[in-house]
């Protein structure tokens, strides 16, 4: 999409990187967080579905000033949703990854900046060599757990303190075989449950690319804000004014 030359800073354009489906909680919930993170950073948003199979090339996405790959996976096209990220990654724009996001974001960086060719996601690739991203020992389907913010990460900020409690609806997760050489930066871990497994990730030298297992966007089926979404809606409209 372009951009309407009359819009202004106080408008943001959103991509959410995702196949839309109407019986999905997150993608009910997602249009009514980011309508409580509008009116909470006094900016008008506006969004729009990109379906997987529709990201053939970077050119699809230009025009946003954030991405949010949303949850909801397998997608139709996890090419469509690698590319997406990596868009986001490497034009420094603002990203969101909940759930889906999340995994495919960590496969993305796998693939692309570590250089693992190989690196797969198992409820997709049963037979591929290195499962980045690999089934969970407790799936965590309609549940809700708190995590533990890492010190001065965006989460941190976000949340304006050390912890959270999220919902979750999710049986994949970062692959602890892997875990060290992921995020030995700039990937890092940013959030962990009460047992240490990672549930964020955070990308440094980026104005704004944060990943969650959890999915923060519920928040708005109960009449609440989300923080981090608008931490991101507030990413996004710096990036709009720019």
């Amino acid at each position: 999409m372009k951009r309407d030359p009359s819009m202004t800073a106080t408008s943001v354009q959103i991509g959410l990187i995702g196949d839309h489906t109407p019986s999905v909680v997150a993608h009910r919930a997602i249009p009514m967080a980011l309508q409580h993170a509008a009116q909470t950073n006094q900016v008008s948003v506006e969004f729009e579905w990109v379906p997987t199979e529709e990201i053939t090339s970077p050119e699809r996405l230009l025009g946003f000033d954030g991405l949010w790959c949303v949850p909801a996976s397998p997608y139709r096209s996890m090419a469509g949703a690698l590319r997406g990220i990596r868009h986001a990654r490497e034009s420094a724009t603002p990203f969101l990854g909940t759930c889906g996001g999340f995994q495919h974001a960590v496969v993305e960086y796998a693939r692309h900046v570590l250089g693992w060719a190989d690196a797969d996601h198992g409820e997709t690739a049963s037979e591929a060599a290195r499962w980045v991203i690999a089934p969970l020992t407790c799936a965590l389907v309609e549940i809700t757990h708190p995590v533990q913010l890492a010190p001065n990460s965006r989460l941190a900020v976000a949340y304006g303190g050390d912890t959270a409690t999220e919902g979750y609806r999710c049986r994949y997760g970062l692959n602890p075989e892997f875990q060290a050489q992921l995020l030995a930066g700039p990937l890092r871990a940013t959030a962990h449950d009460s047992t240490g497994e990672v549930r964020a990730i955070e990308l440094d030298n980026h104005p704004f690319f944060v990943a969650t297992l959890f999915q923060p966007e519920r928040a708005a089926l109960q009449g609440r804000t989300a923080p981090l979404v608008n931490a991101f809606v507030r990413a996004c409209t710096i990036q709009a004014a720019t």
